[in-house]
């Protein structure tokens, strides 16, 4: 090992690798938890545009004012009303997408379904 490096690598050489690989592991844990923060946010609040305040998060790092605005934006409820759905169609299609980014379809789906049934039988009656 002496003849590939030049010099007789110590313990404490070693020791100093491990602690910068230590470092980088700790500062890339730190940015993936920071820059995903509004994201995590927006989804845990329900919000109805938490897919965009997640990307928005993401792509953040590159200048730190929109990281700061999509945090903001988790936080701040929206104040858009689609009128071309009903309050009820706009909470499920909120929990649809929330449950898509939190990789829980399959229990939404099972707490869908027997609402659409009944919301399919009432359309019939009419």
């Amino acid at each position: 090992m002496d003849s590939m490096v030049g010099f007789h690598v110590s313990l404490w050489d070693y020791a100093t690798f491990l602690a910068m690989f230590m470092v980088v592991v700790a500062g890339l844990t730190a940015a993936v938890l920071i820059l995903g923060l509004p994201g995590r946010i927006a989804i845990a609040r329900n919000h109805p545009e938490a897919e965009a305040v997640n990307l928005m998060g993401w792509i953040g790092f590159l200048a730190i004012i929109p990281w700061v605005q999509a945090l903001i934006w988790a936080f701040k409820p929206t104040t858009v009303i689609d009128i071309r759905r009903t309050p009820g169609e706009e909470r499920r299609e909120t929990d649809k997408m929330i449950a898509e980014m939190s990789g829980k379809t399959g229990a939404l789906a099972e707490s869908l379904a027997p609402g659409q049934a009944k919301n399919s039988a009432d359309e019939g009656k009419t």
